[in-house]
């Protein structure tokens, strides 16, 4: 007991802490060559009420590093960012797996679908979209996300998932400089040009999906896995229509994402 007591005024003394085992660790120095361990940020909503949310988030086997509920909005922090949250599950983005490692995960008190064919969609409070975009904006200052790596979880697995859905406002985020979007006017007038054939080949999707950051496989044909990718893309980047069926904007709109890859910095 003496020579621990001793270790530890030492310590002190040195300027060093110690850790559970009580071996002196010098912490005055900090190295240089680090960064944050978060490299994207993932929206969800929670198709629950606000006591079932906080229940499933805080008892179950998953969870977030926040929720933000409905009216009274209000944040809970559940997880601390330095830790790894329950959110992402089996996902991709980039070559990137398995996003709970690399990601915050938030999630959004929302019913999502109000009918079973997934044609209604709960509404998003002006409320929720405010103070997320301030929560946003905090996470992405102190972890430099890139607005490319806001995502949503029907994003980074879409064939599993459909949160937060088309109901929520990505556009409005993205002018905020939290998303991604694309160049409108250049989109409008690309439309008339999209050939059949570019409709046609299942090819050019998949790969003009997998540039911009979708897990989906090279199969070069029109199959399920292909339509869910579309479905997710469209559901992100054109809700008013998210059937998975290829069309002319659909494609004219990754056509001007992937275009603007060669600028971006992961």
């Amino acid at each position: 007991m003496q020579r621990r007591a001793w270790l530890l005024l030492a310590a002190a003394a040195l300027g060093l802490g110690a850790c559970t085992t009580g071996l002196p660790i010098d912490t005055s120095l900090r190295a240089s060559g680090q960064d944050s361990r978060v490299r994207f940020i993932v929206l969800h909503y929670t198709s629950e009420n606000r006591s079932d949310s906080l229940r499933l988030l805080t008892q179950d086997r998953v969870s977030a590093h926040y929720l933000i509920t409905e009216e009274p909005v209000r944040i809970f922090s559940l997880v601390d960012e330095s830790r790894r949250a329950w959110h992402a599950g089996l996902s991709q983005w980039f070559e990137y797996p398995n996003l709970n490692a690399m990601s915050i995960g938030i999630e959004i008190v929302n019913a999502g679908p109000l009918d079973v064919a997934r044609t209604r969609w709960a509404p998003y409070t002006s409320s929720q979209i405010r103070v997320l975009a301030a929560l946003l904006r905090d996470i992405q200052s102190r972890h430099h996300v890139s607005a490319w790596n806001i995502v949503a979880h029907s994003d980074i697995a879409p064939l599993r998932k459909s949160d937060p859905g088309p109901a929520f406002p990505w556009r409005e985020l993205a002018l905020q400089g939290l998303g991604r979007w694309y160049d409108e006017a250049a989109v409008a007038q690309r439309i008339p040009l999209i050939s059949a054939r570019a409709l046609a080949d299942a090819s050019y999707i998949q790969g003009l999906l997998a540039r911009i950051g979708y897990p989906i496989v090279q199969s070069g044909v029109w199959d399920s896995q292909t339509r869910r990718v579309v479905r997710a893309f469209q559901m992100h980047y054109r809700p008013a229509e998210y059937s998975g069926r290829l069309d002319r904007q659909t494609v004219a709109i990754a056509e001007d994402l992937a275009r603007q890859m060669p600028a971006l910095q992961q």
